[in-house]
């Protein structure tokens, strides 16, 4: 059973940088596409990027040029860099991952992580 452990959260000041990671077990994570999501309080979960096991990247318009997604096999993780961040990028983030469907939609993800705050304030 293939679980997912986000890390990489915290507090940054707008136009700091964070890094998150998305961290396999249980399976082989080249196998599968991967979505980063994002919901903030009182709003609806977000797509904001995701990479197919091929490698096709995908991008929210909100995120576009400031975020990148990439994979590291021999880690088992996908990483996303996250760059310029303002406090409208407050949210709790999670990855996903399906090893037949991929895009922004959080439907077609069957298996998620718990989740990493993020915090971007002065």
């Amino acid at each position: 059973q293939l679980q997912l452990v986000e890390s990489g959260g915290g507090l940054v000041q707008p136009g700091g940088s964070l890094r998150l990671s998305c961290t396999a077990s249980g399976a082989t994570l080249d196998d599968y596409a991967i979505g980063w999501f994002r919901q903030a309080p009182g709003k609806e979960r977000e797509g904001i990027s995701c990479i197919a096991s091929g490698g096709w990247t995908d991008y929210a318009d909100s995120v576009k040029g400031r975020f990148t997604i990439s994979r590291d096999n021999a880690k088992n993780t996908v990483t996303l860099q996250m760059n310029n961040l303002s406090p409208e990028d407050t949210a709790v983030y999670y990855c996903a991952a399906d090893i037949w469907r991929v895009g922004l939609s959080a439907a077609r993800y069957d298996y998620w992580g718990q989740g990493t705050q993020v915090t971007v304030s002065s």
